[in-house]
């Protein structure tokens, strides 16, 4: 066939060509590009990446603390590349003032979505925290991990309004050199009133050593070992009980370890720097405190250990279901992404890990306490185990579990139970006079609800 027969073949072939190639689908994105005809339809256009969330993570702490929540916050955006934690830390004394100015000023961009707070029945009943009950729900976060009765001190009318991030919980710290040195064999989970004086006898050594230290704010702990309540109803009150035996015997059991020289006036505690530097300097051979002086300990290469806290004989442990916790803003633009973060602060793989092995938290959720995150650290104290017994035995009681505690406690209780740590009164004489004041406040209050 001669070449010019060939060209309408050609021709034709060429324009079937055009007709297919502008009916045909574009190629996909890893094929080389083609010499497109000029009626060839546009490539669809790639699918837009998630569009990143901001949260502002509000709370208070040293320099230091504020390290390991920016080592946590830098965690959960690595494996929530979607959202953006940025912090606001501030001090303790400063903090809350912040926070409640931030509120009243009514700008949610600058209202924190995620702060910690304590305490959290307060804050709820002013109206600016999230009730968390239906994200809860909604997700099924599992509550049944906390402690025991932990999770009230962050509830409001029957709804959780945060997730306490530990337990205040407190232990026996003491000074294996110190017992050695006076030739006493340590604690152990027997150890009741009786033994914890007999020991003091010995460790005590008069303007030189005193043998426990513990704040005054503390005595709820030794009220409720002995069956003894500061109110009759820690939720709904209707009266002061303070004044009842069993109260009375655990308040008189602090006064008087103070008025024999064997504990530090809580004043003294103070001016000496607080009972971390009363331990560490050896002017305290025994505190009670919660294990958040772990990490100062154990920088400082300290010989100690815990225990659990002696009890009185016939009494109950009775440690103290409480801590502050994470809590979301009701203003919050990005609830869901709030709740994200939140819930895995708050999960054992995610911020209660973190925080447990920072040696900073004794954690809130047993899970945790009970993985290799805490019982089988490489450092001290050796007797981990001490945590987790008063654990499972934490109660109600320390504080209310209703918006006027914080009132009731700084401006009638404390300011009347200084009186008895200072040496300036008795128990006896000071507690029924407290009692009257309570339980007029709570009458003007409106209580029982």
């Amino acid at each position: 066939m001669t070449p010019k027969r060939l060209l309408p073949l050609f021709v034709l072939f060429a324009s079937l060509a055009l007709l297919v190639s502008a009916c045909a689908p574009p190629p996909p994105p890893s094929a080389p590009a083609a010499e497109a005809p000029a009626a060839e339809a546009p490539a669809a256009e790639a699918p837009a990446e998630a569009e990143q969330v901001t949260l502002l993570w509000a709370f208070w702490g040293s320099p230091e603390e504020a390290k390991t929540h920016q080592m946590v916050a830098d965690a959960f955006m690595a494996e929530h590349p979607n959202i953006k934690i940025e912090t606001m830390v501030e001090p303790w004394g400063d903090y809350f003032t912040k926070i409640q100015a931030l509120w009243a000023g009514g700008d949610p961009s600058v209202i924190p979505d995620v702060l910690f707070l304590w305490p959290t029945p307060r804050y709820a009943a002013e109206g600016v925290l999230e009730n968390l009950q239906p994200w809860i729900e909604k997700t099924g976060y599992d509550l049944s991990d906390y402690w025991p009765a932990l999770l009230e001190s962050a509830m409001y009318n029957g709804d959780v309004y945060g997730l306490p991030r530990d337990i205040g919980l407190e232990v026996l710290y003491y000074n294996k050199d110190i017992f050695d040195e006076v030739g006493l064999e340590y604690p152990n989970d027997s150890w009741t009133w009786d033994d914890l004086v007999a020991a003091a006898e010995k460790l005590s050594i008069p303007g030189e050593r005193y043998a426990l230290a513990m704040e005054g704010g503390k005595y709820q702990l030794w009220v409720g070992q002995n069956y003894g309540s500061i109110l009759d109803d820690m939720r709904n009150p209707s009266k002061c009980t303070l004044t009842e035996p069993a109260a009375m015997e655990g308040v008189k059991f602090f006064a008087d370890l103070m008025d024999k020289g064997y504990a530090m006036r809580d004043a003294d505690l103070s001016q000496a720097g607080g009972d971390t530097a009363v331990f560490l300097s050896g002017q305290a051979a025994m505190i009670i405190q919660n294990s958040s002086r772990v990490s100062a300990f154990n920088a400082a290469g300290m010989n100690y250990d815990v225990e659990v806290v002696p009890i009185p004989k016939g009494g109950q442990r009775s440690a103290s279901a409480g801590g502050a916790a994470w809590v979301m803003s009701a203003a919050s633009d990005n609830k869901e992404e709030a709740w994200t973060f939140l819930s895995w602060l708050q999960s054992t793989d995610g911020g209660q890990r973190l925080y447990t092995e920072s040696g900073e938290i004794f954690p809130a959720l047993q899970s945790t306490a009970r993985s290799d995150a805490f019982l089988h650290q490489d450092k001290p104290p050796a007797n981990r185990m001490a945590f987790l017994i008063e654990g499972e035995n934490a109660k109600v009681g320390r504080f209310g579990y209703f918006p006027e505690w914080g009132e009731l406690d700084g401006s009638i209780i404390s300011p009347a139970m200084q009186r008895i740590w200072a040496g300036e009164a008795s128990p006896e004489e000071v507690l029924p006079a407290l009692c009257e004041q309570v339980d007029a406040f709570l009458a003007e209050h409106g209580y029982p609800k």
